[in-house]
């Protein structure tokens, strides 16, 4: 291990140029370090980057699932939710199904359940992959949601799948009442675990005597014992993550500290940047091996790499289906009961079924299938670990590639579903100066008539206009202004949870703004 560290921090080297270069030439970085992995591989006297699978889920999947839940918004989650709860459920059932059959009737050897076990490891997209890639180009505020939300659930669901069908490979049977049972339990479990330990996790927040530090260090445990804790008692450890990531996301203003937040966003996106690089990195450094084993099996190359295309084909168009099938069923609905829009068009559930890269979730559930149960080795297992890097290999260049020209090229229609940002930036701005004022005014008059800082507040306030200057100024006038910004946060808050066409992405950059006004005040 140790006469290989080098490597490693070439490796990591190599990850942040590599991206510098994806953002240089707008191309999403997975498709870039899937590509150079797979070249590095078939550099002589590379030494062979490897991870338990019984670890791989451990090590990637909390943190990137808890990150991925901070970042959602619950309002948008809950607005999409039938759309979302669709691709999310549905069609990952249904896409499962339909890789199953076909592995069963195209690919020898391959029973049913173990068509199942491929078909769990890849029916769920890639959420960094998308979101990746939209980062270049413009797309209404509905569609990000819906794929932000979607990811976070997909996983979940796919991975039920993926583990009921290794009990059937590994047993033999299927019974179906006790799967149902295990089924529920798992969900209801899973999230009731999840918002358990996010409650404790708050309460240990708010009544420990906690410092900037430990609050960071807190956050990065808290996924990894919901998921530990979750599976231990055979929940989904996915569900219990996403479940309370959710719920502490929501609650994120009462028990961090403006400190807390803004240092933590720091720590986890350096974190989080980190582990999706290396994930993708190994998605193609993972090639040689996994040949080797295709060698021992018996199976050509070319042979193999037949399965993997037709397997890619039944997703691409799969889920081409499934967002015009999305459409359909919306405007069925419509004539029975609410939804959220009647007539989404044709091109939205283009681009829907277009954005079906599959990544970290596929990589990590293949990787994890052992080698052997109770002895036996586990059927094609280096096959199903070869039609996964097939799979997440052509999706993510074919794809990822096309989908920015796709997006481009179909010009999505404005669904007014959100205000404009700068007019949203103006309601914003006037509202928060005018209760501001009022609040001043009202509650702090003496102490306005004294303090220059306060009539520059007063007057900034008024006119609306931006000034960063600070003041030297009392100890007494720093807790007024810090009750102000307290009354803005509860203001925007408010405002958030109220009115369904604010993006919370914008809520979220005026409350970014309090906090550094907060700090300011005690570096004043």
């Amino acid at each position: 291990m140790l006469e290989h560290f080098p490597f490693y921090l070439a490796l990591i080297v190599l990850i942040l140029l590599l991206i510098m270069l994806g953002n240089k030439i707008k191309v999403a970085y997975p498709v870039l370090l899937v590509l150079a992995g797979l070249g590095v591989s078939f550099i002589p006297g590379i030494p062979p980057l490897k991870i338990d699978p019984e670890l791989i889920f451990i090590i990637f999947l909390p943190p990137l699932l808890y990150e991925a839940a901070w970042a959602n918004s619950w309002k948008e989650l809950w607005h999409w939710r039938r759309i979302i709860g669709s691709f999310a459920f549905i069609v990952v059932f249904l896409t499962a199904i339909s890789v199953a059959l076909v592995a069963n009737s195209f690919i020898p050897g391959f029973s049913l359940a173990l068509g199942f076990v491929l078909g769990g490891i890849v029916s769920p997209p890639d959420a960094v992959s998308a979101s990746a890639i939209l980062k270049f180009v413009k797309v209404p505020k509905r569609m990000s949601s819906i794929l932000e939300g979607e990811s976070l659930l997909n996983d979940a669901s796919s991975l039920i799948i993926f583990r009921f069908a290794m009990i059937a490979v590994g047993t033999g049977q299927f019974i179906w009442y006790e799967a149902a049972l295990s089924f529920g339990w798992m969900v209801i479990g899973g999230v009731g675990i999840g918002l358990l330990i996010g409650l404790i996790f708050l309460k240990a927040h708010k009544w420990l005597p906690t410092d900037v530090n430990m609050d960071i260090i807190l956050t990065l445990v808290t996924p990894y014992v919901m998921y530990i804790g979750a599976e231990a008692v055979h929940a989904s450890g996915v569900l219990a993550v996403v479940g309370g990531g959710l719920f502490l996301s929501n609650h994120r203003y009462r028990f961090l500290s403006s400190s807390s937040r803004l240092r933590g966003e720091n720590v986890w996106e350096s974190f989080v940047f980190l582990l999706n690089g290396l994930v993708f990195m190994l998605i193609g450094l993972d090639l040689p091996e996994i040949v080797s084993g295709l060698k021992a099996e018996g199976i050509s190359f070319y042979q193999a790499t037949g399965y993997g295309l037709l397997i890619t084909l039944v997703l691409i168009l799969g889920r081409m289906l499934a967002g015009f099938g999305a459409l359909i069923v919306t405007k069925i609905a419509s004539y029975f009961i609410t939804v959220a829009d009647r007539n989404p068009g044709m091109k939205a559930p283009l681009i829907m079924g277009w954005t079906g890269m599959r990544g970290v979730v596929s990589l990590a559930a293949a990787l994890s299938i052992p080698v052997a149960i109770d002895g036996t080795p586990f059927p094609h297992r280096n096959l199903v670990l070869y039609i996964t890097f097939v799979v997440i290999l052509v999706t993510l260049v074919l794809q990822g590639l096309t989908l920015p020209i796709l997006i481009k090229k179909v010009k999505l229609p404005d669904f007014n579903d959100h205000l404009p940002e700068e007019e949203t930036e103006n309601l914003l701005g006037e509202e928060l100066a005018r209760e501001s004022l009022l609040h001043l005014t009202q509650n702090h008059q003496p102490e306005l008539e004294r303090s220059l800082l306060l009539q520059k507040l007063a007057s900034q306030w008024q006119g609306q206009l931006e000034a960063d200057e600070l003041v030297i100024v009392s100890e007494n006038v720093k807790l007024i202004y810090k009750d102000i910004l307290e009354k803005q946060r509860h203001l925007l808050l408010h405002k958030n949870k109220n009115e369904q066409r604010i993006d919370e992405e914008i809520i979220r950059k005026f409350l970014h703004r309090i906090d550094l006004e907060e700090e300011k005040l005690k570096l004043g």
